[in-house]
C-alpha cells in the first residue's frame, strides 16, 4: 500500500527523512480492526519524530500520521483515536500509554490498525477531512480548556500563538462555548483571521491585553512564556501542552507563580471520552475545524513543509 513514512531520523532538517512509497499492508490482529483511510492530519507531532523525538531509529520505517477518519472493516464510518496503551484494549494490560508511530504504524497510508476500542463512530454531520482533525490537535485543546483550565461561559482565556492546530482549535472552541478569547500572533493576518473565528480581541505577540484572563492555552512555550505568566488574574491557570519555540525561558516568573497562587498544569491529548464529546459538540453546535490545506497524499512532502516553515492557519489534511 501507499504510504507517507519515515525511514531516517535528521534531527536537523527532519524532512530529508521522509519518503513516500509503497509499504506492507498490516496483518490481522486479535482483537485489533483495520481502517481504510479517507482522511488524516499533519500534526508537529510527525515533524518531532522524523528528528527522533519519541521515535528512535531501531522502529523504522516508520509510517507516520495519528490522525484519521476512514471506514472499518464492518463498512461503518469511524475515526481512530491514536493513544494506545492506556486501557489494556487490544495490547498488553501493563503496555504504557503512546501514540501512533511511537510504537505502531500511524495513519499516512491506504489502511491503518488500530485496536477495535480505538475506534469511534464519525457523526455524519463531519466530512472525513473534518473529522481527521480532531483526534490530536483538537482533542488537545477541548481537554485543556474544560479539563484542565475548568473554564466556564463568561471566562476569559489567552490563546498563545493564533494560527498553529492547537491553537486554532481552542479559540473556535472557547467562542462556541461562551469564553471571552484573546488570542496572540506575530503575524497581522492570523490576527485578523482569529477574530473571525470568534476571538474577542487579538494582539501582536507580548503585547498587554485589555484585561487579565482566567486561564492561558500555552503551546509556543519559551518564546510566549512570561507573557502568559504575566497575563494571568490571581489564582489564574496556566495549561500548556507543547513548546514549538524551545523548553527552556528566559524568565520563569517563579515569583508571580508563587505570589498569585497562579496554577500551572501540564496537558497531553486527550481520553477517548473527550473525543466522544468532542465528536459530539462538533456535530451539534455546527463547529467545523479550520482546514489550510487539503493535498493527496502523494503530496504529503508539501503538507509537510508548510507545518515545518509554520505558514499555515489551522489544519494540513491528507486526502486518501
Amino acid at each position: 500500500m501507499f504510504a507517507a513514512y519515515a525511514a531516517r531520523i535528521d534531527r536537523d532538517q527532519p524532512l530529508n527523512g521522509l519518503e513516500l512509497g509503497e509499504r506492507p499492508a498490516p496483518g490481522a490482529r486479535p482483537g485489533w480492526t483495520t481502517v481504510n483511510v479517507k482522511a488524516a492530519s499533519l500534526n508537529h507531532h510527525d515533524l518531532w519524530s522524523l528528528r527522533g523525538v519519541g521515535l528512535g531509529e531501531e522502529a523504522l520505517p516508520m509510517i507516520l500520521g495519528c490522525d484519521a477518519a476512514g471506514v472499518d472493516q464492518d463498512g461503518n464510518e469511524v475515526v481512530v483515536h491514536s493513544v494506545i496503551g492506556q486501557s489494556g484494549h487490544g495490547v498488553g494490560p501493563d503496555e504504557p500509554r503512546s501514540i501512533l508511530t511511537e510504537r505502531y504504524q500511524g495513519t499516512f497510508a491506504e489502511q491503518v490498525t488500530v485496536p477495535a476500542w480505538n475506534v469511534l463512530p464519525k457523526p455524519k454531520e463531519l466530512s472525513f477531512a473534518e473529522a481527521a482533525c480532531l483526534p490530536t490537535a483538537w482533542l488537545t485543546a477541548y481537554r485543556m480548556l474544560f479539563t484542565n483550565a475548568g473554564v466556564r461561559p463568561g471566562d476569559s482565556v489567552l490563546v498563545q500563538g493564533a494560527g498553529g492546530g492547537v491553537a486554532t482549535a481552542a479559540i473556535v472552541l472557547g467562542a462556541a462555548a461562551g469564553l471571552r478569547v484573546f488570542a496572540t500572533s506575530r503575524s497581522e493576518d492570523k490576527r485578523r483571521r482569529a477574530v473571525e473565528l470568534g476571538a474577542e480581541a487579538a494582539l501582536p505577540t507580548g503585547e498587554r491585553l485589555p484585561q487579565r484572563v482566567d486561564a492561558v492555552i500555552e503551546t509556543v512555550g519559551a518564546a510566549t512564556w512570561s507573557h502568559s505568566v504575566k497575563s494571568l488574574k490571581p489564582g489564574g491557570t496556566l495549561v500548556i501542552s507543547g513548546a514549538t519555540s524551545g523548553f527552556n525561558p528566559e524568565r520563569t516568573e517563579l515569583n508571580r507563580i508563587f505570589f498569585l497562587e497562579l496554577k500551572v498544569v501540564g496537558s497531553t491529548m486527550g481520553s477517548k471520552d473527550e473525543l466522544a464529546s468532542l465528536l459530539n459538540f462538533c456535530a451539534a453546535k455546527g463547529v467545523r475545524p479550520v482546514i489550510d490545506t487539503t493535498l493527496p497524499l502523494d503530496r504529503a512532502r508539501e503538507g509537510f513543509a508548510k507545518l515545518a516553515e509554520g505558514e499555515m492557519f489551522g489544519k494540513v489534511v491528507l486526502t486518501v
